[in-house]
């Protein structure tokens, strides 16, 4: 019998080509009286002119309008906790993150951060936040993490070289935006990995062991959506159809992840991130092969269920070798996309292989969504597999 199950995502989503040129008017979606509002984004994104927009269109409002651009790549506890002391002079009635999955989490933390007395380490974990935060609009720039629908937020933890997660249905926001123009000016590298990340999402939902129907519907669309458009999206970055329906399927997979969850193979992605400082996206698409590969009897008929989807010709053969065609096809896609391979690339040697398994033992929340349970030993030995 299915257990039971349960789905919440972002309260309203507009989307389309040009979607960004209407947030005068959608804002008032989330609230017809806003008076002040807080942009949160990074200078790589004010330079291509989005920030500008926005403020634009607000201040036409009679919007105030304040800006911060201080969010890391790969944002620290301090990072966060110094942006909240930057902004928090200032009431606001809502908060604007446009950004990549960075900003967009560090969005939905500073929202509670506003009105939840707490520091970020006492939000770490799931259901610790006690009151809805500020509103929040999120505007993702790439199509990767889904962030912008999901009731989560990793944070770094440098003392521990560890993301750790922060769980909660107040970072749900009020208002998606999802422009495809935004996602045009992405780079190869940014697109190959944030990509990848998507797809992983998806697929560590649809194998998980809290996979579910309403689940399966967004992996398996955001799987055929991204399967259809990742290489012409990497390789002609100008396609505003590939990349539209690479955001779809990110924010899909997003969705998947909301109600089914990630498993091994984000849990082994964090340390990598936390330790070597390997951006998610790269090492999720590094270890999504192999940990497939050390799933495969925990999951064939599911991994077999993605070769369809995915476009793989694959009548006529059993469900094993589907499923193998399915992670043939995922190497396949690593190569074509030039994304690393090897760990040492990024520094990491040996003695670290043991360090890393330990981190990643300790995150059971993933762990525990993985068919197939992981010994730290198969942990290493996943690891080692990407050490040259």
């Amino acid at each position: 019998m299915q257990p039971i199950y349960s789905f919440q995502t972002a309260k309203q989503i507009i989307a389309g080509k040009e979607s960004l040129k209407r947030l005068k008017d959608d804002i008032k979606l989330v609230n017809k009286n806003i008076k002040s509002a807080l942009i949160i984004s990074q200078p790589s994104i004010s330079d291509l002119g989005f920030v500008g927009t926005i403020k634009e269109q607000l201040e036409d409002q009679g919007i105030y309008v304040n800006i911060n651009l201080d969010i890391l790549p790969e944002p620290t506890v301090e990072n966060i906790e110094d942006v909240f002391q930057q902004t928090s002079n200032t009431q606001y009635d809502v908060l604007i993150g446009i950004g990549g999955g960075s900003v967009l989490d560090t969005t939905k933390i500073l929202s509670v951060l506003m009105t939840n007395d707490k520091q970020v380490r006492e939000l770490l974990g799931t259901d610790l936040v006690e009151k809805a935060g500020v509103p929040t609009v999120l505007i993702p720039t790439t199509s990767g993490t889904g962030a912008e629908v999901t009731p989560n937020a990793i944070v770094t933890i440098p003392e521990e070289e560890l993301k750790i997660g922060i769980v909660s249905n107040h970072l749900l926001p009020a208002l998606v935006v999802l422009d495809p123009l935004l996602t045009v000016g992405l780079p190869k590298p940014i697109t190959a990995a944030t990509g990848m990340d998507a797809f992983t999402h998806s697929l560590e939902s649809f194998i998980s062991n809290k996979a579910n129907p309403l689940s399966d519907m967004f992996a398996l669309e955001s799987i055929r959506l991204i399967a259809s458009s990742i290489v012409e999206a990497y390789e002609n970055g100008s396609s505003v159809e590939a990349r539209e329906k690479m955001l779809v399927g990110s924010m899909y997979g997003g969705m998947a992840l909301t109600s089914a969850g990630t498993a091994a193979v984000h849990a082994l992605a964090y340390p990598l991130g936390g330790k070597f400082k390997i951006p998610h996206g790269v090492a999720n698409s590094m270890l999504l092969p192999h940990v497939m590969e050390f799933n495969l009897d925990a999951c064939t008929e599911r991994l077999a269920l993605v070769a369809e989807p995915m476009g793989l010709a694959v009548s006529g053969l059993s469900a094993e070798e589907k499923a193998r065609k399915v992670i043939e096809k995922i190497s396949e896609w690593t190569a074509t996309l030039e994304i690393p391979q090897d760990l040492q690339a990024y520094g990491v040697v040996e003695e670290d292989i043991p360090s890393l398994a330990v981190s990643a033992a300790q995150v059971t929340r993933l762990l525990n969504n993985n068919p197939k349970k992981v010994s730290t030993d198969e942990m290493e030995a996943i690891y080692r597999r990407l050490l040259g």
